[in-house]
């Protein structure tokens, strides 16, 4: 079953085309890597998926519910955590994420355990905005799994960490479907990264779906077309640069 899927979704802004036709398929319990280069149509996907920018075509339902007509309903069954998260500075990362909890009236015991999942408890008095990039990411990867929601959409979250927090981030985000019955949209520019998370991956390039499926699908569908498949991240790459080629040189 798809918790997520798109039919024709595209986003044109002016005379440029961010997202064009695409149909995405995100299967319920798993963690989906969204690739792309910077620019590709990722975040402006995910946007749409929050209500953030409204679609100039084309539609998509998420958990059997339909946008526009269930865009309220689709809000309460997502944490998100796109671009930089946002926070009080003068507030430490424990009142941040109290403002969230009563906003969406849960439990007190939320924001201490959103705060453990992230490795944030012992700096949970520290002000925000003494908080480093890697904790600031941390914060808002608290304040999207708070709650516990059924979907995750997570824009970039390792932006920032080192490579230890890096390796805990991405173990956490594998471990979440399991430990929450959740499924996790996750985007990122690194196929290295997503690799060891993601049971499936869809490629995006100037707002085109390159490939949908399973890493052994993808190196299968390198292989036949030619590409390295002994690095996914060269395979990406060759993805990448083939159809860029075919648009005439695109960057």
């Amino acid at each position: 079953m798809n918790i997520i899927q798109t039919k024709n979704l595209t986003k044109v802004y002016g005379d440029f085309v961010a997202v064009s036709r695409l149909n995405l398929h995100i299967p319920k319990g798993t963690v989906y890597g969204f690739l792309g280069p910077n620019g590709a149509g990722k975040s402006t996907t995910m946007k749409m998926f929050l209500g953030l920018a409204a679609p100039t075509r084309g539609s998509f339902t998420i958990d059997g519910k339909k946008y526009p007509a269930d865009r309220m309903d689709i809000l309460k069954e997502i944490g998100s955590f796109i671009e930089a998260p946002a926070f009080y500075g003068n507030l430490t990362g424990k009142e941040n994420l109290e403002i969230i909890r009563r906003i969406l009236g849960l439990p007190k015991s939320a924001v201490s355990e959103a705060l453990e999942l992230v490795g944030l408890t012992p700096y949970k008095d520290r002000l925000a905005k003494k908080y480093s990039l890697g904790m600031k990411q941390r914060l808002g990867l608290a304040s999207a799994l708070i709650g516990r929601p059924p979907i995750l959409i997570l824009d970039e979250p390792t932006n920032g960490l080192d490579p230890v927090g890096i390796h805990e981030i991405r173990t956490l985000i594998r471990s979440l479907p399991e430990k929450f019955d959740c499924t996790v949209l996750v985007s990122s520019h690194l196929l290295s990264e997503v690799e060891l998370m993601a049971d499936n991956v869809g490629i995006l390039n100037h707002g085109h779906l390159l490939f949908e499926g399973t890493l052994e699908q993808l190196r299968s569908n390198a292989s036949s077309q030619g590409f390295p498949t002994d690095n996914l991240e060269d395979t990406f790459l060759a993805l990448v640069d083939a159809d860029n080629r075919l648009r005439g040189g695109a960057k």
